[in-house]
């Protein structure tokens, strides 16, 4: 989605989804407030695209709803409420598409991905996914030591997931995925994700290769599809940048690795859809990671350093 070619008409339809209830630290519910007072939309709106702000999305309060939940005998926390506003995000999602817009999703912990996600999929089935974060959220309510839904997204928009969580007639395939950044997995996620079929770029990949080999090769991965979701949780930069995050991990992206990549996904010119996510402001200091998530999205929208 360069400033100077894109098909697509410029039109750009925020949504805000406070959510915190698919993992077990407070404070990332305010993530779009933060990504909003950062001045995402002024910044975009400088790049040349008409941007609306729908809102946020409705999310109850973690106090307000049953937190024991289990799938299959297994704890899925906050089940019921995350499925209610996933659905919400899938809805919006679909009917942006629909309306020819690019739709940004901002969090919120990374369960709004199954709504942004699985909306995105159920236009075509010639859609990819750039999944940027330091875990692989890849765990089923079996394998999680935690409980947590934003540790089970990917898995449960491939449909293995717990049944309230699958949305849509089409499903994730391997193939339809790249993860990138990746460096903190679980034990029994990481036995799975190894026979998975989707192509993970670990840290150690990035550092060996640098984050443009790494992109050529996640692109060359999705091949000829239509368009491209990004999935980018704000813990897959180094704390020392972003230290704003529920789970950080040390060994991430640099500041630069991170713009290079959002800058060749804008290249591309296929990118219709953008998750940020894990911005936590309690955690952070004077709102740093909220304003690197918008230079993220500047990046990605077309903004150039010549």
């Amino acid at each position: 989605m360069s400033q100077s070619a894109n098909t697509q008409p410029r039109r750009v339809r925020l949504y805000g989804v406070p959510m915190d209830l698919g993992q077990n630290r407070r404070g990332v519910d305010m993530g779009p407030s933060a990504i909003r007072y950062a001045g995402l939309q002024p910044r975009l709106e400088a790049l040349g695209w008409q941007v609306r702000d729908a809102g946020n999305l409705s999310v109850p309060v973690k106090e307000a709803v049953s937190a024991d939940e289990m799938s299959a005998g297994y704890p899925a926390y906050h089940l019921s409420a995350i499925a209610t506003v996933a659905s919400q995000s899938y809805h919006h999602a679909a009917a942006s598409f629909q309306a020819g817009e690019t739709v940004v999703f901002l969090g919120g912990d990374h369960s709004i991905a199954l709504g942004s996600v699985a909306g995105a999929l159920s236009q075509s089935d010639r859609v990819g996914v750039i999944w940027v974060d330091a875990h692989g959220d890849f765990n089923s309510p079996k394998t999680s030591p935690s409980g947590n839904i934003h540790g089970m997204v990917v898995r449960s928009l491939m449909g293995e997931g717990p049944e309230l969580l699958v949305l849509g007639e089409r499903h994730l395939r391997p193939d339809q995925i790249v993860m990138i950044g990746v460096r903190d997995l679980d034990a029994q996620e990481r036995v799975d994700l190894r026979t998975s079929g989707i192509k993970v770029f670990t840290m150690r990949e990035i550092d060996e290769n640098g984050i443009a080999d790494v992109m050529y090769a996640a692109l060359r991965v999705l091949g000829d599809v239509d368009a491209i979701h990004v999935s980018f949780d704000m813990d897959s930069l180094d704390p020392s940048i972003a230290p704003g995050v529920g789970t950080p991990v040390a060994g991430g992206l640099n500041y630069r690795e991170a713009h290079l990549l959002m800058e060749m996904l804008a290249d591309d010119h296929r990118v219709r859809s953008l998750d940020l996510v894990e911005v936590n402001p309690i955690l952070d200091i004077s709102n740093r990671t909220a304003e690197i998530a918008v230079g993220m999205a500047a990046s990605l929208f077309g903004q150039r350093i010549l």
